[in-house]
């Protein structure tokens, strides 16, 4: 059963498995003690760091392990706001970094600290000179990824690194997606990832702060991790984190380039296979292993549930979820569809007739689903124009993604050219997907106004 959600959690490497397993016999003791067993693991974990901090790019006394990446960048951004406060309270955020950054922004704003967020273009693109144009003299930290979670669209990192560096302003680079693939540029001034991206055990983070950086750990602390990561550490996890990390980075040329073949692949044929498919994303500064997609008139809950069942493994940041009704942030910042959104992120070993496989499988489950659905079918090419009322009102208060812009694809027919239809909705994720539908389907946005519950989303109908 094929499982494409590597961007989530990578399988455990076999490397990671054969050092996880030495060190639950070698590295058990407590490294700050100074007995036999206690040096022993004392030297596992500097080896450890040594090699991880080699990978990164950085000495080895810069760098300290986390329980989390999440960990991580909650203790970098509070940790530098911390020890920048004098500067002023303003962090500057790409619009599109992980909800975990966005967490911690949210909370120095209620603190009564400022955040600014840097939009984004359609592929998920930060622009260099807008970030660099956000910067401020009370700037204490600029934080950007080195590549979407979602989209695997690559960022800017050396430009922004050096507006940073002109500004004097320090920059945090969530690494996490990327790290198993490559160096990160330079310029950067603190660092975070996560062991479970690159087929690591989960529970092990890192957490990066060059010398010079002004940084003070928040919380109570204690002797380890140089006072930045309090508590015992998972030293077995660590060393496993360590291998692991040396290995995929030793694979990342020769399976990088294979894994962008397979995903190649998909962004040619899926258009061709899957009717009103927009598939999203750079095409070409990315991630080697994602791809994201989303499909009108799709239900990304019942979408994810009907390819399980076929035995594919994929996640979704569409808004149609159990968990959320709000759309993904990083989709809504993008400007794109985010009804059926779907992500495919291969691991290590994904083989050609896997995705094969997943090709062959999709464009039944899609029409399945549109059909459970009641979705309306693409229309022929050079169909006739329908007379009827210039403007229609459809009435989708109370339903969820998709069904308001599945009602207004069955209606758009029914008004002449020129005419107008309004759709009524309180779905949070319409304010997206309506204008996706128009331009997916060369229709024309007019906009949106309140309405006495929820909005009125107006398209004028071109052809």
């Amino acid at each position: 059963m094929p499982y494409f959600d590597a961007a989530s959690a990578a399988p455990l490497h076999p490397v990671a498995r054969q050092a996880l397993l030495a060190a639950l016999d070698e590295g058990w003791a407590d490294p700050a003690r100074l007995y036999r067993e206690g040096r022993r693991a004392r030297l596992l974990l500097d080896a450890a760091r040594e090699a991880t901090a080699e990978e990164v790019g950085c000495r080895p006394d810069e760098l300290v392990f986390t329980p989390s990446g999440t960990r991580a960048l909650h203790d970098g951004i509070a940790g530098a706001l911390a020890g920048r406060r004098r500067v002023g309270r303003h962090l500057v955020v790409s619009a599109v970094e992980h909800s975990a950054v966005l967490h911690s922004a949210a909370a120095l704003e209620t603190a009564g600290g400022s955040v600014t967020e840097v939009p984004v273009d359609r592929t998920g693109r930060v622009g260099p000179g807008a970030f660099a144009a956000a910067l401020r003299p009370d700037t204490a930290l600029a934080a950007l990824q080195t590549a979407n979670h979602e989209v695997g669209t690559e960022q800017p990192v050396a430009e922004v690194a050096e507006a940073c560096r002109t500004a004097g302003v320090p920059l945090l680079v969530d690494a996490a997606q990327s790290l198993g693939w490559g160096p990160v540029p330079g310029g950067w001034s603190l660092l975070t990832a996560s062991a479970h991206k690159w087929g690591g055990p989960a529970g092990v983070g890192l957490l990066a702060v060059r010398k010079g950086v002004r940084f003070a750990a928040r919380g109570p602390a204690d002797e380890r991790e140089f006072g930045r990561a309090p508590g015992f550490p998972d030293l077995p996890a660590i060393v496993a984190a360590a291998a692991s990390l040396r290995a995929v980075r030793a694979e990342a040329a020769a399976e990088g380039a294979r894994l962008r073949t397979l995903v190649e692949r998909l962004r040619e044929r899926l258009p061709g296979l899957v009717p009103d498919i927009e598939v999203v994303g750079d095409p070409v500064r990315r991630l080697p292993h994602l791809l994201t997609f989303s499909c009108l008139y799709v239900d990304g809950e019942t979408l994810l549930h009907a390819l399980d069942r076929e035995g594919f493994s994929v996640s979704s940041g569409s808004s149609c979820t159990s968990s959320t009704l709000r759309p993904s942030h990083v989709l809504q910042a993008m400007g794109v569809l985010s009804e059926g959104n779907v992500r495919v992120s291969l691991p290590l070993g994904t083989t050609a007739e896997e995705v094969e496989g997943f090709l062959e499988v999709l464009p039944r489950v899609v029409a399945s689903v549109r059909e459970h659905l009641g979705a309306p079918a693409p229309a022929p090419a050079g169909a006739p124009s329908a007379a009827g009322e210039e403007e229609l009102v459809v009435d989708s208060l109370g339903k969820r993604c998709p069904i308001p812009v599945i009602e207004l694809a069955k209606v758009i027919g029914d008004v002449p050219v020129g005419g107008l239809v309004t759709v009524l909705s309180d779905d949070e994720a319409a304010r997206l997907d309506v204008p996706a539908w128009c331009q997916m389907r060369d229709q024309e946005y007019v906009g949106e106004r309140p309405a006495e519950r929820g909005v009125a989303y107006t398209v004028r109908r071109r052809s």
